[in-house]
């Protein structure tokens, strides 16, 4: 059985509106995207030591979850995609992500066939953005030899995706 599941991808694809409906579908708990309550407190002008503190937020979290012993765990993306944010917003990524090994069992990559969406805290909306961030996604994914599955689809067509994919991990 899969401990934790992980939502990964460019913003607005719908990674957050899966992982509860998932969570609910296998009574699994959910940790909640870190990054997105981290910015609607502190604000979007990011440093790299604002993206550290939010991958190790988040890592303590789904540490938590995990410890719990309720599995699987959903997480609503985790330090590689924190990773990934680092190197859309500054072109590096500050060491710490690359001593960070606490990967999930697998990976749910969310394609970029959604209509983008502006909620106040997301920020690369073009196309040109929009494949940048998801090649980014899936070079780090690929880069970290983790499990992975590309999710897309409309509707329910995505959630049926994303259900077979965990189904066909195990």
């Amino acid at each position: 059985m899969l401990r934790t599941i992980c939502l990964h991808g460019p913003e607005s694809t719908g990674k957050s509106t899966m992982a509860p409906r998932l969570a609910r579908h296998f009574d699994a708990q959910c940790v909640a995207e870190f990054g997105r309550a981290y910015c609607e407190q502190h604000g979007t002008d990011l440093t790299m030591a604002d993206l550290v503190a939010i991958a190790r937020g988040h890592d303590a979290k789904t540490r938590a979850a995990v410890a719990s012993g309720d599995q699987p765990v959903i997480l609503d993306t985790d330090p590689l995609m924190t990773a990934v944010w680092a190197d859309m917003m500054f072109g590096r990524r500050d060491p710490w992500f690359a001593r960070w090994t606490n990967t999930a069992d697998l990976y749910l990559l969310f394609d970029i066939d959604l209509r983008w969406e502006a909620d106040g805290t997301r920020m690369f909306g073009t196309q040109a953005e929009r494949q940048r961030f998801f090649d980014l996604s899936r070079l780090e994914l690929e880069r970290r030899g983790v499990r992975w599955t590309l999710v897309s689809g409309q509707g329910s067509a995505r959630y049926l995706s994303a259900l077979a994919a965990i189904r066909a991990a195990g």
